[in-house]
């Protein structure tokens, strides 16, 4: 019995040693997995609280320039777009002929909430690249993109005539997903 209690003590530390290289390992293939997962989902899909309510209450004044400014207000009786932008986005300026057309053709009415810009930075942006927007609120401090649930710009949100969030687009709506996305979702909400 003697020689059972040394043989007994010396398998003990070798199977917390292998049990300790298992325990990263396990770590390791657990947030692999995870980051697996997180790679199949579309970025651009992102939650918004926002979807099936009223807009949030807000009111801005006009970009510099402009003479319409942008309420809560404005947003109700038609389907529109509303879009969150800067001039310091270089993915808005990937969107903005989309805009621009959309305004040419007449297809729906565009507002423009521009985000965290200075006023003149603002007005030559869109005096430079043409203005798309009916109406566009200057949001200074960026408080309404926060109420909106705004993560970054460029985002593009779908307002039914109630005035209540329909679809939110998070980057940049280029003619394809304006194609695949919103202008069906668009002809749905005029019906």
């Amino acid at each position: 019995m003697a020689t059972e209690a040394p043989f007994r003590q010396q398998t003990r530390p070798g199977a917390k040693r292998r049990l300790l290289f298992l325990l990263p390992a396990l770590v390791f293939v657990s947030v692999g997995a995870f980051l697996a997962f997180g790679l199949t989902r579309d970025p651009t899909i992102l939650p918004s609280t926002l979807i099936g309510r009223h807009v949030p209450k807000f009111s801005l004044p006009p970009v510099q320039g402009r003479t319409l400014g942008l309420a809560s207000e404005n947003l109700v009786g038609e389907v529109s777009l509303v879009n969150v932008f800067a001039s310091w986005c270089t993915a808005c300026r990937l969107e903005h002929p989309v805009f621009l057309r959309l305004k040419a053709e007449g297809v729906v009415p565009v507002h423009g909430i521009n985000d965290k810009d200075r006023p003149e930075d603002a007005a030559a942006w869109l005096d430079t690249l043409g203005d798309p927007y009916t109406r566009t609120g200057a949001d200074r401090d960026g408080r309404v993109a926060i109420d909106w649930g705004v993560y970054g710009v460029p985002e593009t949100f779908v307002i039914d005539r109630d005035g209540e969030v329909a679809f939110k687009q998070v980057g940049p709506i280029t003619p394809e997903v304006y194609a695949r996305t919103i202008a069906p979702l668009l002809e749905r909400l005029r019906r």
